[in-house]
């Protein structure tokens, strides 16, 4: 077992972290899902601290919470078991919005469940941070996930290593959060993309209208919503129908 002083020197520590964080900013791209962004932050995570053996990302909803990421699928079993009980480091960290630090062995009244898991496990110590979305002009701040790490080693996360985490997850957090404003944005160009495409086919068959019955743009239209609503079908729809009879006759 590494003893308390045989642990890096901060200084290497912070450097780890800060390799670890530019890696994680450099790797994201805006097309990742959250759990995807999620199991990135995890594998960083384990690199960024010299004593996590595994880490997991918890997401904890109103509903059953559930593990979004984990680069250890073996040790997910401690989260569920945190979430079957109702209680442990990980679900008070969620909960109070702040790291938790445990040591296996000093919380059997507490945590009674989770210590007996993290014992047959082998887990010796505990470290978990939550991920938080800072507030904006239009939005609280939002708890998106709990960063756990796990530990063999008993002497494993000192308040160093919550420092770190804590810049960490803050970090993480911003880069999830430009992640996400780039998918929406891509997702109101593609609206745009659609409604100018759809657009386009209404023009057209106004047109035909048009031409075929000698009447306005106005009446033309007005034919076209008239045949929407008897048939009950998008306005485009119908627009795309009219056109394919016209390039088929």
């Amino acid at each position: 077992m590494r003893q308390q002083n045989d642990r890096p020197d901060p200084v290497d520590r912070l450097d780890e972290a800060t390799e670890a964080l530019a890696e994680l900013h450099d790797a994201f791209t805006g097309e990742e899902s959250l759990d995807d962004a999620l199991q990135r932050v995890a594998d960083t995570a384990a690199r960024a601290l010299p004593d996590a053996d595994a880490v997991t990302v918890s997401v904890v909803t109103d509903t059953q919470p559930h593990t979004a990421a984990a680069t250890d699928r073996d040790l997910v079993e401690l989260d569920q078991q945190q979430y079957d009980s109702g209680r442990g480091p990980c679900l008070e960290s969620a909960h109070e919005l702040k790291p938790i630090r445990a040591v296996i062995g000093e919380h059997r009244d507490q945590w009674p469940e989770f210590e007996t898991a993290a014992e047959k496990a082998g887990v010796r110590a505990y470290l978990s941070v939550p991920v938080i979305i800072p507030a904006s002009d239009n939005a609280e701040q939002k708890h998106v996930g709990t960063l756990n790490v796990y530990s063999y080693t008993a002497t494993a996360f000192d308040p160093f290593d919550e420092g770190l985490m804590r810049l960490f997850t803050t970090a993480a957090s911003a880069t999830i959060t430009s992640a996400q404003r780039w998918r929406r944005s891509q997702a109101q160009v593609g609206h745009l993309e659609h409604a100018l495409a759809s657009r386009a086919v209404i023009e057209q068959a106004k047109g035909v209208l048009m031409a075929v019955h000698s009447c306005t743009a106005d009446e033309a239209f007005g034919m076209l919503v008239e045949q929407s609503q008897r048939a009950n079908t998008k306005l485009r729809e119908v627009a795309a129908k009219l056109l394919e009879s016209v390039t088929a006759s």
